[in-house]
């Protein structure tokens, strides 16, 4: 092979060790890499339309090479052992084969080593009900899941069920059994995996996504019926959180899905990353609410606009608002006022936090 010519598997190897979080390749450009949340352009020469495709021919499983000139987008797993795992997407641009890979370390890394609040620690001791880990995509939802099903794993004897689309973080069996099932390969879909989960003595099941109203109804019915759910959603905040997936059904279900989602959701982690310029690396800000009776009566009443101002106010049930997080962030001298403000979506409200015109919240970060 000529030294030209692009080499994915030691570019991979490249950007693991230089602490990238993702890669894109695409024809007509050199190879891009994502770093603490920012694309940075490699100095890598152009890709080419064979070295894309030489490069999936690389990484794909076996059993679709020989469809890759008629496929449009596939998702995969790939492994570098010793290295690292790759979510890989393969798709097309503009006729042209393209790459968007994440890198999954191997490591889980526990929740106090996230610098994530410790209330975290008692919500997976829940006995059953639906726990959402939610925020934009490349937000850590994956890593915290990981670590709240690791904790759940070190600590109880449970058998947990994992439904992924594809498989990320590789669990092994500690105090409890962790089964791991992947839509397309051990399961036809998610809906499906819930519906079989049932029958597998589960105590534990966590559903990679939720993405339409059948798989929102097989997670209501395994919460009802004495089990914990985990599960993410693309989603900003609770209100959002809540709002989708009402929004969801049909409007003459609505008040019954309110109900049975007051019912059986016990709380909602939404985080995003905010970038430190000072410490060169990414810090969790997340807003966390417990639903309590009062939630609950919202969330039945379709009050749910009420709940921005119960996590911005409450002192006593482990809530917390992003923007009380960021604060607590920016006082730890994790970031700065501005990188704070930067990643806020109020930013009037946070400016009243730094004046503290707001008073209160405890650091859960201690």
């Amino acid at each position: 092979m000529s030294t030209e010519e692009f080499n994915i598997i030691s570019f991979l190897k490249s950007a693991v060790s230089a602490g990238a979080s993702d890669e894109h390749l695409m024809v007509g450009y050199p190879p891009f890499v994502r770093k603490n949340g920012f694309i940075k352009r490699t100095n890598l020469p152009v890709l080419k339309k064979d070295d894309l495709y030489r490069a999936v021919m690389e990484i794909i499983p076996n059993s679709v090479q020989d469809k890759i000139s008629t496929i449009t987008d596939l998702d995969f797993m790939y492994e570098i052992k010793g290295h690292s795992r790759f979510r890989v997407n393969f798709n097309k641009q503009i006729g042209q084969p393209a790459l968007v890979i994440r890198n999954i370390t191997y490591n889980i890394p526990e929740l106090k080593d996230l610098s994530l609040p410790d209330i975290l620690n008692s919500i997976v001791q829940y006995p059953n009900g639906i726990i959402l880990v939610t925020g934009p995509t490349g937000s850590g939802k994956s890593t915290t899941i990981a670590s709240l099903i690791n904790q759940i794993n070190l600590t109880s004897a449970k058998h947990i069920i994992t439904i992924e689309d594809p498989i990320e973080y590789i669990f092994s069996s500690k105090k409890s059994i962790i089964s791991q099932r992947q839509v397309g390969v051990d399961t036809d879909s998610f809906n499906s995996g819930i519906k079989y989960a049932l029958r597998q003595d589960p105590d534990v099941i966590f559903i990679g996504e939720i993405r339409d109203k059948e798989t929102m109804e097989a997670v209501l019915k395994a919460s009802e019926t004495g089990h914990l759910v985990l599960a993410t959603l693309h989603t900003n905040d609770a209100v959002q959180t809540i709002n989708r997936i009402v929004n969801m059904f049909d409007e003459s279900n609505r008040f019954l899905i309110r109900k049975q989602l007051s019912e059986t959701l016990r709380a909602t982690i939404a985080q995003k990353l905010v970038y430190s310029e000072q410490d060169n690396k990414r810090y969790p800000a997340c807003e966390i609410m417990v639903v309590t009776s009062t939630i609950k009566d919202y969330i039945t009443k379709d009050n749910t606009e009420e709940i921005y101002e119960l996590l911005r106010d409450n002192t006593v049930d482990s809530m917390i608002s992003m923007n009380s997080s960021l604060a607590l962030l920016t006082n730890k001298g994790c970031i700065t006022e501005e990188e704070a403000l930067n990643s806020s979506n109020d930013e009037a409200e946070l400016e009243k936090i730094f004046r503290g015109v707001y008073q209160g919240t405890k650091n859960y970060y201690e």
